[in-house]
């Protein structure tokens, strides 16, 4: 089955913000998650590793399935495949 350009360019567009937010993620993820020993100061009471590992990569988590589902919805409405109200 041959896509055609348009179809080509919305899932070259979907896969880069995919990419982009993966990114994002395998950042807050693993590489603050490998160097939160050495973050050694308290924040509000708490340590800042401590922190970050419970509260802040989740604030982060939230922010990338909001973005990716508001940028999924215009791409598809830019692109004539929403699914439009019923």
């Amino acid at each position: 089955m041959q896509l055609t350009e348009k179809q080509q360019e919305y899932w070259h567009r979907n896969l880069k913000i995919t990419a982009v937010l993966l990114g994002i993620w395998f950042f807050v993820t693993f590489v603050i998650g490998w160097f939160a020993r050495e973050l050694s100061f308290n924040f509000l009471g708490w340590p800042f590793s401590f922190y970050m590992g419970a509260q802040g990569s989740l604030i982060v988590y939230v922010w990338i399935i909001w973005y990716y589902a508001r940028y999924m919805n215009k791409l598809d409405q830019e692109y004539g495949v929403d699914e439009g109200e019923e």
